[in-house]
């Protein structure tokens, strides 16, 4: 194999994406690579995938390099040289075989991820699935006996401008499939008109099919500015020292924002601000809710995850794979043989009374025009 194109950099993949052009070279740090990281490259249209870690490191069977290989592009890791250190955004280096070279020199070894070493690797991944189960729910429970606060009223969680008593709320999370339950759903939007909060990059989402975000909430790290600017309210999650690297960000866009000093994910605390600021029903898609999900995300356990969906339940409902359920799309043969069922009917009744259908016809004719 030979590949020759410009490389893109980045250590955080959702932050590199926007960067990316078709037929660049990603050069990425990503161990374990997750689906959603997987499907924001390939809508990229990168020519190959270069991770300077380990694409699959054998702690649990992630779905990124099987994404990347069904849809054949190339996907390396980097077995020796520090492609970071050597290389800039647009320098075009050439793959040839396992070789990475940069102005005729080489600088790096990779391993090819085939479709043969890909299956290896998940079978010792899935062999090593019930330890790494054992220690997540060790984990969940210690982090849940840590932040019970979070439901116990111990926790400051600000009034929302944005008016959410007694409406729905949807909550859009960036997550597996997140835009196409986005799209399945669209009735109950246009229908119910529910408070829009869009969890981080799930804002982008939201605006994509044509929706301003009522109030976006998260880190701030994977939104865009344009995003940012449209919206009605802005959210930063904040550690519970309350400490918010996110603000930074929003000053620098002349923006304004309240802090939400919590525990857990930006997620969890989107769905306690609208329990908490009165919600009705709470609606939420692209969540994450298995531990392949929390492993993806670099979190050992979902202790806040778990109380909070144990205290707002009776008014949760969960959209995600909503998609899943049905193929909205409609064969025109579906709709033809509908029609003629549905004329069948009518040809009958005027063929077997033809006479009386006639004389009707007749009779209101002479009706209107007076003779």
């Amino acid at each position: 194999m030979n590949i020759k194109a410009p490389v893109k950099l980045g250590k955080k993949t959702k932050l590199l994406i926007d960067e990316l052009q078709s037929g660049d070279i990603a050069i990425i740090h990503h161990r374990d690579l997750d689906e959603i990281a997987a499907r924001s490259l390939i809508k990229s249209k990168v020519s190959a995938v270069i991770n300077c870690d380990k694409s699959i490191s054998g702690r649990y069977p992630n779905l990124g390099p099987n994404i990347l290989i069904e849809k054949k592009i190339p996907i390396f890791d980097v077995m020796n040289g520090d492609l970071f250190s050597i290389l800039q955004n647009g320098d075009i280096v050439e793959i040839e075989g396992n070789i990475v070279s940069f102005e005729t020199n080489k600088i790096a070894e990779l391993m090819r991820i085939t479709s043969d070493k890909l299956n290896k690797l998940i079978a010792l991944a899935e062999k090593n699935l019930e330890i790494e189960l054992e220690k997540f729910i060790d984990n969940t429970l210690a982090y849940a006996q840590k932040e019970k606060y979070l439901i116990m009223g111990n926790v400051f969680i600000p009034k929302t401008k944005t008016s959410i008593n007694n409406k729905h709320v949807l909550i859009v999370v960036r997550g597996q499939h997140y835009k196409e339950d986005l799209n399945a759903i669209l009735p109950y939007i246009k229908e119910k008109k529910p408070v829009l909060i869009g969890v981080d990059g799930g804002a982008d989402a939201l605006y994509e099919f044509g929706f301003k975000p009522n109030i976006i909430i998260g880190d701030m790290d994977s939104v865009s500015d344009n995003c940012l600017k449209k919206c009605d309210e802005i959210i930063v999650h904040a550690y519970p020292n309350g400490l918010a690297p996110g603000m930074e960000r929003i000053q620098n866009l002349d923006l304004k924002a309240k802090i939400f000093p919590a525990p857990g994910t930006s997620e969890d605390i989107a769905m306690l601000l609208a329990y908490s600021n009165g919600a009705d029903l709470i609606v939420v898609l692209g969540s994450h809710t298995n531990m392949i999900d929390f492993l993806e995300k670099g979190r050992k356990g979902m202790g806040s995850t778990f109380l909070v969906r144990l205290k707002i339940g009776s008014k949760l409902i969960d959209a995600r794979g909503v998609s899943q359920l049905y193929n909205k799309k409609v064969k025109l043969s579906y709709v033809a043989s509908l029609l003629i069922a549905a004329l069948i009917p009518i040809a009958v009744i005027i063929f077997t009374a033809q006479p009386l259908f006639f004389r009707l016809i007749k009779m209101k004719l002479r009706l209107f025009l007076d003779f």
